[in-house]
């Protein structure tokens, strides 16, 4: 089975060459590659967030195994749903869905159902692989369409992709696809935002899931953030750091109205 793209054209460059010229322009490599055992990457159309996701993905060393979690904007499918085994499409090719590590999953988290409804035309993932493809070249992974925001259950996902991970022999890159606030002036948001960093930073996953409550941060992926920090916590993660922040005001020109976009590494 093939997942075909859903925003190609729309949210990235539907051309390959196009595609890759796009994805190398956003790349910044800088020193020595972070050794991170998760990163929080935006996931809005390249022109906005494109700066970000491409800072977060040239600061780190990228292995060849990754899960990559994103939310449910479509609702459809099931709660926690784990995409099964097959391939998706971009226009730099097919990428394999990990079956061993979808197999190390289903073990670990009982919550979790192999499910493509959710993902047939969900984007928060999809816009991740293009970066993964010209990092990586050939890698493999597990997606997971996060589409709940009870603790007890993004808590069982966290320890779960811990366990699944430590029962692997290669190295594996935890992604939580995320945007920030949306829509509030760009004072608001950053000032909003920055208390969700500070929580992800400190590694602080409770602290993540009561702030974007009790600040009313409109943090699409905040589900996915809380299960990947409970995992690298697991995993013995020491800490999280703030690779690049950016609102779209900075392309629209619009500042009354923007969404936020923040890349992190989790070491």
């Amino acid at each position: 089975m093939i997942r075909e793209p859903a925003v190609a054209g729309q949210f990235y460059p539907a051309n390959p060459n196009k595609l890759r010229e796009s994805v190398r322009s956003f790349l910044k490599p800088s020193g020595t590659p972070l050794e991170a055992k998760g990163v929080v990457a935006p996931h809005a159309g390249y022109v906005y967030s494109g700066s970000v996701a491409g800072a977060v993905y040239g600061a780190i060393r990228v292995p060849a195994r990754c899960i990559i979690l994103g939310p449910n904007h479509t609702g459809r499918g099931v709660a926690l749903s784990l995409h099964p085994a097959g391939q998706w499409r971009t226009p730099l090719g097919l990428v394999s869905i990990d079956e061993d590590l979808n197999r190390s999953l289903t073990r670990e988290c009982g919550l979790l159902t192999e499910d493509k409804a959710a993902h047939a035309r969900e984007h928060a993932i999809e816009v991740q692989i293009p970066f993964l493809q010209v990092v990586a070249g050939s890698f493999s992974f597990a997606a997971i369409c996060v589409g709940t925001a009870d603790y007890g259950s993004l808590e069982l996902l966290g320890h779960g992709l811990a366990r699944a991970i430590r029962s692997t022999r290669e190295p594996v890159l935890l992604v939580a696809s995320s945007d920030m606030s949306h829509y509030e002036s760009a004072e608001v948001a950053t000032r909003k935002d920055a208390f969700a960093i500070e929580a992800i930073k400190k590694l602080d996953p409770r602290g993540l899931y009561r702030t974007v409550i009790e600040k009313d941060v409109s943090m699409c992926g905040f589900a996915p953030a809380v299960a990947l920090l409970i995992a690298c916590n697991d995993l013995g993660a020491s800490g999280g750091q703030l690779i690049r922040y950016t609102t779209s005001g900075e392309v629209s020109g619009d500042f009354d109205r923007v969404v936020g976009y923040a890349g992190l590494a989790v070491s």
